[in-house]
């Protein structure tokens, strides 16, 4: 049985060494790992992002970019696809 795609609770605490989510949050973002903010507000933290290399972490960056963040070539908001 292969591990699970995501980190545990346990994992992101052992990892961060803290127990508030938003500390937790700002922990990932000092290690420069890549993570998502789900519904709740916990920290998603994929494997991928902690056992792959460098290639890996970009391709997980590109994965997905929210639509406000995506711009035209000229600096304005894209239309929505």
């Amino acid at each position: 049985m292969s591990a699970p795609i995501f980190l545990t609770n346990d994992e992101i605490f052992y990892l961060t060494a803290r127990k508030n989510k938003g500390a937790q949050i700002n922990a990932l973002r000092r290690m420069g790992l890549l993570f998502f903010v789900n519904a709740t507000g916990h920290s998603v933290v994929t494997r991928a992002a902690i056992e792959g290399g460098l290639e890996v972490r970009q391709k997980l960056v590109n994965v997905w970019k929210p639509q406000a963040l995506k711009t035209a070539s000229h600096g304005t908001q894209t239309k929505p696809e």
